[in-house]
């Protein structure tokens, strides 16, 4: 990084203020800070001074450093730092920055920055003869599609030609810069395609519109509501203790009509939102059994990598216990992770080796396993 220092004694004002409009709009900014913070403001009060006199002044910084009751070092690092302050006088009608980064350079910013020098001055940060204005070449600019581009003040100029690039130069000479629109230069609606659209140009007809994957995942729908209603959660066996239930490890299937009609429809709507989804049925023959809430079920979120939304949906499911958990199976296990739509957190976190400490000791066993506290 190239050394920032401010400009000569020759060039720096006596003193600086804020006009009425700055000055209220600064302690306003002040004002969003908490007590204590209000120094956090350095750099939107650094940017409104130079908004206002258009370059960073001696004066300006310790002013700020003043409202701020910041040492005056302190702020003149800030102002060295970023690049984005101007610590000398620039053009008063337009200080161009021509962006010099490799889309930009690939797509002719030198010849960009060739008419600078021979409409401004040779050098950059050098004002013109009137001092109205002066460039500099800066990195990205955030809209590399559109190289290469100039900004002037807060508005980009996109898609230049050294040739378009002299008449908005010009515009802006003859003190007439707000009468050019930003952005794209060329026939392209800010990055779309230069000339307008090429693809989905006409409207599809209406009836085609409806697509079959729409009219199967309705038709699965439909057949879902008539089919049986799966057993109640009530219906399933019970136990306060996963491990130790054997019935507990065959989770309660629905009604053999209930189950054909169920496969009927899971086979005729592949289509389907819940397919698509990845999830799997509440009937299937991997979901871990659940149990009724007892009077103080555990707290799962000591699980690392269970929150509130994720143990929320494990009540539903039945699951309260650490035991639960620790009881686990690979493919129960895996029935979890797809219904939580969290592909392999399980496994990553090792949630049953995590259940079963804490299961057997709670915070104590945890911390003896991994050397720390849960969550």
């Amino acid at each position: 990084m190239s050394v920032r220092r401010l400009a000569e004694d020759q060039f720096q004002p006596a003193a600086f203020a804020f006009n009425d409009e700055n000055a209220t709009w600064a302690d306003k900014t002040i004002q969003k800070y908490p007590a204590g913070r209000q120094q956090s403001a350095v750099i939107p009060l650094l940017m409104r001074a130079q908004e206002q006199d258009g370059w960073v002044t001696r004066a300006a910084i310790e002013k700020v450093a003043d409202m701020l009751d910041m040492a005056y070092i302190r702020v003149l690092e800030v102002a060295t730092f970023y690049t984005q302050f101007q610590l000398g006088p620039v053009g008063t009608r337009a200080h161009i920055q021509v962006c010099g980064t490799t889309p930009c350079m690939l797509r002719g910013s030198e010849a960009l920055m060739s008419v600078c020098k021979s409409k401004i001055h040779h050098h950059a940060f050098e004002r013109n003869a009137e001092g109205t204005l002066s460039w500099e070449e800066v990195e990205c600019l955030g809209a590399c599609v559109n190289a290469p581009m100039v900004m002037i003040g807060k508005d980009t100029y996109e898609d230049l030609t050294p040739e378009r690039l002299e008449e908005i130069i010009d515009t802006f000479e003859a003190g007439n810069g707000a009468s050019i629109t930003p952005g794209p230069q060329i026939d392209r609606h800010f990055s779309s395609p230069e000339g307008g659209p090429t693809t989905l140009t006409e409207e599809e007809p209406k009836a085609k519109k409806a697509s079959a994957k729409k009219a199967v995942a309705e038709a699965a729908t439909a057949q879902v509501d008539a089919a049986p209603v799966p057993p109640s959660e009530a219906a399933r066996p019970k136990s306060t203790d996963a491990e130790t239930n054997a019935a507990l490890k065959t989770p309660v299937t629905a009604p053999k009509a209930a189950a054909k009609n169920v496969k009927a429809v899971e086979e005729q709507a592949v289509a389907a939102p819940a397919t698509e989804a990845g999830k799997p049925s509440l009937t299937d023959k991997n979901r871990p059994a659940g149990i009724e809430k007892p009077a103080t079920p555990d707290d799962l979120k000591l699980i690392s990598g269970v929150g509130p939304k994720i143990e929320g949906t494990l009540h539903e499911l039945g699951i309260f216990t650490f035991a639960q958990v620790a009881g686990w199976k690979k493919a129960e296990r895996e029935w979890v992770d797809g219904y939580l739509n969290f592909k392999g957190r399980i496994e990553r976190d090792d949630w049953v080796k995590q259940a079963k400490a804490l299961a057997k000791g709670g915070e104590a066993e945890y911390i003896k396993v991994f050397g720390k506290k849960p969550r």
